[in-house]
């Protein structure tokens, strides 16, 4: 199962690149920001926690997602993005999913999952997501019809049903 975005306009999807690493961590960056403005780490600090976490995160998601398609989002030409897609037979997890801050609250991270949820239903499969239970696109998900169906510590597996 491809993910056709084709049908929404100036949106596009690529498989990720080695030359995709610094647009890739600063997207990871972006989505802790917040979190780390509380911290009273300096630049260097941030900077160094930033570089170890992304590379942890990255080897933690090839190696437990090893069939996952590594997609980095397209607006307009422009990499906004990233999503991670692992398609397996009885589901499609949604790995990650990740805007660029000027680019969320657009309905591009919502054209993508509709699409996603539209294809596994043609494909007769659920669609699952993690989620930190802070995460604003929490509330995106449970529009979407996502309901959760494992509780993790911080975090929450969200599966998306066929008959919802």
């Amino acid at each position: 199962m491809l993910l056709d975005v084709s049908k929404v306009a100036g949106l596009g999807l690529r498989p990720r690149t080695s030359d995709d690493r610094s647009f890739l961590a600063s997207v990871y960056a972006s989505t802790r920001a917040d979190e780390l403005a509380r911290t009273n780490w300096d630049e260097a600090q941030v900077a160094a926690f930033l570089d170890f976490q992304f590379d942890a995160q990255d080897r933690h998601y090839t190696t437990n997602y090893p069939t996952c398609a590594f997609y980095v989002i397209e607006h307009d030409g422009t990499p906004c993005g990233r999503l991670y897609l692992d398609l397996w037979p009885s589901e499609a997890r949604v790995v990650d999913i990740s805007l660029l801050p000027r680019y969320r609250g657009r309905g591009i991270g919502s054209q993508l999952l509709e699409g996603i949820i539209a294809q596994a239903a043609r494909h007769g499969v659920p669609v699952s997501i993690h989620v930190e239970r802070e995460n604003p696109a929490l509330r995106l998900y449970e529009r979407l019809g996502f309901e959760v169906i494992e509780e993790k510590g911080v975090h929450l597996l969200m599966r998306r049903a066929l008959s919802v």
